[in-house]
């Protein structure tokens, strides 16, 4: 398939930047109103302030600081003539992201919150509270490094045209892992202006522009670990075994929700060999080692999937997958997957096989399926195999 690359905001048009006070945004709002665009700068609140505040030397998305690059984006804004808004998010960010991840790990998965997080609020929450505010906009521009592009013809042998994801420049600062549950509708008002910028030039022209977005440093993950006994506070964790393969006794875990498939550091078991979590069983309440080698996966079942303009493919297809951010991206059979009686999924299950067997695949973790660097789709690993 071919793909056309779509174009950015022109002179005259209304644009919607959301800014965090990270270089990325903050150069992306500057980079738009020298093209001519009007400029609404928008900000999600996502702090809860019943949570005590832990000083950290990384920025995080849900930090303690918020306060801090809220003011900066406010500061930059002022000074370049840009209206600028910020939306309080906190209550929806706890329902929809903090709560999905508790959730996840006690269910023994291991979830990707920044992915739910695009999905439900940026590109979802924040957008329905701009126009409840009686704001429009021409497009919607965010910092990820990725790009909106179109079938030049139909997709799957339709003559449907959908608007979709596809990897950027830098193709190592790739953020569409992030954001492929974004639907084709949102997309087609969403445009990425770092798409062909890598983040060498982003922080070249940042410090040409004297940002203070320049200085910082980028953000880890979306909550400090230092906030997860905090978070998970709730309910009290429930000891439970650590055992090999043989269902042999290793030791006590303190809770499941403090491990992830493919973990090494922090087991607390003393063994003759290095051992990873091979699985998590939250029915028997069990953590589960192995040497590396038994975490080698063949296949595995994903649903709860997300494709452009819910056009579904309706044959089995070889493409490249990811199944995680920090994973390359590697090829795969994709079959659909025809439910035994004991098993229920989220809409059409699909089947993925590697051409070569992979490590420390995680249930509750993403899959995205890539052609050519366009994202053909993606969904959520629900077992292996």
């Amino acid at each position: 398939m071919e793909f056309i690359e779509q174009e950015l905001p022109k002179a005259g048009d209304t644009v919607l930047v959301g800014m965090s006070g990270g270089v990325d945004s903050t150069l992306t709002a500057l980079l738009l109103k020298k093209r001519g665009c009007k400029v609404i700068g928008v900000t999600m609140s996502l702090w809860d302030d019943s949570f005590p505040k832990i000083q950290s030397a990384k920025e995080h998305c849900f930090d303690a600081n918020e306060s801090d690059s809220i003011a900066e984006c406010e500061q930059f804004c002022k000074e370049n003539n840009i209206e600028y808004h910020v939306i309080d998010l906190h209550e929806e960010y706890k329902a929809n992201v903090l709560e999905y991840f508790k959730k996840e790990y006690r269910a023994g998965r291991t979830p990707n919150p920044c992915i739910k997080c695009n999905a439900t609020m940026k590109f979802k929450a924040m957008l329905t509270n701009i126009e409840k505010l009686g704001i429009s906009y021409d497009y919607f521009c965010t910092g990820h490094y990725a790009k909106v592009v179109k079938p030049k013809d139909g997709l799957y042998g339709t003559d449907q045209k959908p608007y979709m994801i596809a990897q950027a420049k830098d193709i190592t600062k790739d953020q569409t892992y992030f954001i492929y549950r974004v639907p084709s509708t949102t997309l087609e008002k969403v445009r990425f202006p770092l798409a062909n910028i890598s983040k060498k030039e982003v922080f070249e022209l940042a410090h040409e522009a004297k940002l203070q977005a320049a200085n910082h440093l980028e953000s880890q993950d979306f909550i400090d670990p230092q906030y997860f006994d905090i978070l998970f506070a709730d309910k009290p964790c429930v000891e439970g075994d650590i055992v090999d393969l043989e269902g042999k006794f290793l030791g006590k875990h303190k809770g499941i929700e403090h491990y992830t498939i493919g973990q090494r550091k922090g087991l607390g078991v003393a063994v003759s060999y290095p051992v990873y979590v091979h699985s998590i069983d939250a029915e028997k309440n069990q953590v589960v080692l192995a040497p590396i080698e038994a975490l080698q996966v063949q296949s595995f079942i994903a649903d709860d999937f997300v494709w452009p303009n819910n056009i579904e493919p309706q044959e089995s297809f070889e493409a490249t997958i990811k199944t995680r951010l920090a994973s390359k991206v590697v090829s795969a059979i994709i079959e659909k997957y025809t439910p035994t009686d004991n098993e229920t999924f989220i809409g059409q299950a699909w089947k993925f096989t590697f051409a070569t067997p992979q490590k420390a695949i995680a249930p509750g973790q993403s899959v995205v399926i890539y052609e050519n660097g366009v994202v053909l789709g993606g969904g959520i690993i629900n077992k292996r195999i």
